[in-house]
């Protein structure tokens, strides 16, 4: 099975907003960790924090050079730390990622509406009986799993991460259903609508609320440290693309939930982690958000690659006029193009010179599986592998750069030029 990740629109009805807050916190297990390579990088101590259009980590320049992975949170513990080392090994900073699974009721009366059972590599969806929410037939409602094959994973990702001085982006859901996301929660109620209902709706807005409570104030197995005070996570995103529309829907859903974020945790920076491209950061206006996201496809807006660098240039000049960073969190372009490792050479170069721009994350950085390949990606051919490919030096030489910048900030050819 090929994954494809594919962006959508669906309509929906534009319906008033209400709150309710729920709260639930569970004691996790303890299980063990590996010890992970010692590696440069910000202090594993340093909350990053936002600046004008700058990120900083103990008030030095932190441009973001990162990358996307979409199965850290179900994965092995090996395919996990081999993500992380190759990460390292790119030279990345910041690693981007989703919580995930969520799932039916564990008893199958409550369906689960993507292929949990599939047989597959981690890359492709097999999640070998992880899920981090679910059904609870006997509660009537939304659960938790904080075991081994749960919440525990997630504290597996974060403590690695922070052996390994990397900074972690970490979306509360996911919109989309390849492993349920906002798509199984409002199954969970009989809804059809795949766009309005869960924003709207009293039951999955409770519900949504108390995810994140459980996640910010939960306490790592592993490190003992809640998530809210982990300086690891550089991070919260509200939810990955999550396509609420008519706009005043999302916005007022973004400015409710950024908010509660902020109540429970004043520690790390929020996003919305929306695509934002058609809609040019409407959401950077809302106070409550620390930073903009946008997700660029060449393929999918039928663009050369010089029409996607104007793209670059455009959003860098709006974080200025918001005086927020705003980053690239999503790109892609296939390997099979003759021109692709020049394409990336290009806008790499274009965002490390704008002192507007933040940095970027690249869709998708895989490693080897359990079975010992790297993923078979055939559909969009986006994945990034550490395989001394021509596309693979030139992130590597991208990074090299931005870590020489950050190290002499006031460089002339440097995008953190001294204001």
């Amino acid at each position: 099975m090929n994954v494809r990740w594919k962006r959508a629109k669906d309509g929906l009805h534009n319906i008033g907003l209400c709150v309710l807050v729920v709260a639930s916190l569970a004691a996790p297990a303890v299980v063990s960790a590996a010890d992970g390579p010692a590696v440069d990088g910000p202090s594993p101590t340093s909350f990053i924090k936002a600046q004008g259009t700058r990120f900083t980590a103990n008030g030095k320049p932190f441009f973001v050079a990162g990358v996307n992975n979409h199965y850290l949170t179900f994965g092995s513990q090996q395919e996990v730390t081999r993500v992380l080392d190759d990460a390292v090994a790119m030279g990345a900073n910041v690693v981007r990622t989703f919580l995930q699974p969520v799932i039916g009721s564990l008893d199958g009366s409550m369906v689960t509406i993507w292929q949990w059972r599939v047989e597959a590599d981690a890359s492709d969806l097999g999640v070998k009986g992880t899920y981090l929410l679910y059904w609870d037939d006997r509660e009537g409602g939304m659960a938790f799993n904080d075991g081994a094959n749960g919440m525990q994973k997630v504290d597996f990702l974060i403590a690695e991460a922070g052996k390994r001085h990397l900074k972690l982006i970490v979306a509360f859901l996911d919109f989309w259903a390849y492993t349920g996301g906002a798509q199984q929660m409002r199954a969970w109620y009989g809804s059809q609508d795949k766009s309005g209902f869960f924003f709207r709706d009293r039951r999955t807005r409770r519900d949504y609320m108390s995810w994140v409570r459980h996640v910010v104030q939960r306490v790592n197995s592993l490190s003992g440290i809640s998530y809210r005070d982990d300086p690891t996570i550089m991070a919260w995103e509200l939810m990955n693309e999550g396509n609420a529309s008519p706009e005043s829907l999302r916005l007022a859903w973004t400015a409710e939930m950024s908010a509660y974020v902020k109540f429970l945790d004043p520690n790390h920076l929020v996003s919305s982690g929306h695509a934002n491209v058609s809609d040019k950061l409407s959401d950077l206006s809302i106070s409550t958000l620390d930073f903009g996201t946008w997700h660029g496809y060449p393929l999918f807006y039928n663009q050369t690659v010089q029409q996607f660098g104007d793209n670059i240039t455009e959003f860098c000049q709006l974080a200025a006029r918001a005086n927020k960073p705003v980053l690239l969190e999503e790109f892609g372009y296939a390997r099979s193009n003759p021109d692709a490792a020049a394409a990336y050479a290009g806008w790499l170069d274009k965002i490390g010179h704008d002192p507007n721009c933040a940095g970027w994350v690249v869709w998708r950085l895989v490693s080897r599986q359990d079975s010992g390949r790297f993923p078979v990606d055939e559909h969009d051919q986006f994945d990034i592998r550490n395989d001394g490919s021509a596309i693979w030096n030139v992130f590597k030489a991208a990074t090299a750069r931005a870590k020489q910048s950050r190290e002499t900030s006031g460089a002339s050819d440097s995008g953190w030029k001294t204001p």
